[in-house]
């Protein structure tokens, strides 16, 4: 029997995004429950979870609705870090395994913690042939991607194997299209890489981009 793996007192960033594991998030962090977050994390190697909300806003304001957020996120683990200026901090972070909350309570200053359990990685299954185009067409828009901007830091340039893997494929298009962020997260938190690929397929071809 697997045995489950829990985290305590994980940190949370609610965004109004999806951070899928292998994914890249840049963020600018100003507010002052998240800055210390950062560099408590920083300093320990430690991650935090990115959630997506479902109400209120990522910077809190006067009138707000309270933030409201799913139970499946990823952790965020910090690749690149910058203080350019006081009171300002930005990130490169990767997203890591997903979770889901178990527990989650708000902290005097604003902070989301959670108690988590880690939802296993996707089973490496290879693209079927005839999902071979959703694969291809990918790389090319990755290619055209850093092309048009080589400088930018969260560019990807795929590997032979992640072309070849169904869950990856499936993130790194969930990403591109221009989805709902309802859905994003519903395929996000897919247990299935194979059916969120064959879901991303089907969306591809009625968009004319890959058939």
């Amino acid at each position: 029997m697997t045995q489950i793996l829990t985290l305590s007192s994980l940190p949370l960033f609610p965004l109004e995004c999806v951070l899928f594991p292998d994914g890249r998030l840049a963020l600018r962090v100003f507010e002052l429950r998240y800055l210390d977050m950062v560099r408590k994390c920083h300093r320990a190697g430690a991650p935090f979870g990115v959630v997506a909300l479902t109400e209120g806003r990522e910077v809190r304001s006067a009138g707000a609705p309270e933030e409201r957020f799913h139970d499946v996120g990823s952790l965020a683990l910090i690749e690149q870090i910058d203080n350019p200026q006081p009171g300002l901090i930005t990130l490169l972070c990767r997203g890591a395994q997903r979770f889901r909350i178990t527990r989650r309570e708000q902290l005097p200053r604003g902070l989301w913690i959670a108690d988590v359990e880690h939802i296993d990685p996707d089973r490496t299954l290879p693209v079927p042939e005839d999902l071979s185009r959703v694969a291809t067409t990918l790389a090319l828009a990755l290619r055209a991607l850093a092309q048009r901007d080589p400088e930018r830091p969260a560019a990807i340039h795929p590997t032979a194997a992640q072309l070849d893997d169904c869950g990856w494929v499936a993130n790194r298009w969930c990403e591109l299209l221009p989805v709902p962020l309802a859905l994003r997260q519903r395929l996000m938190a897919l247990d299935n890489p194979l059916v969120r690929l064959e879901l991303v397929g089907d969306m591809l071809e009625r968009a004319g981009i890959a058939g």
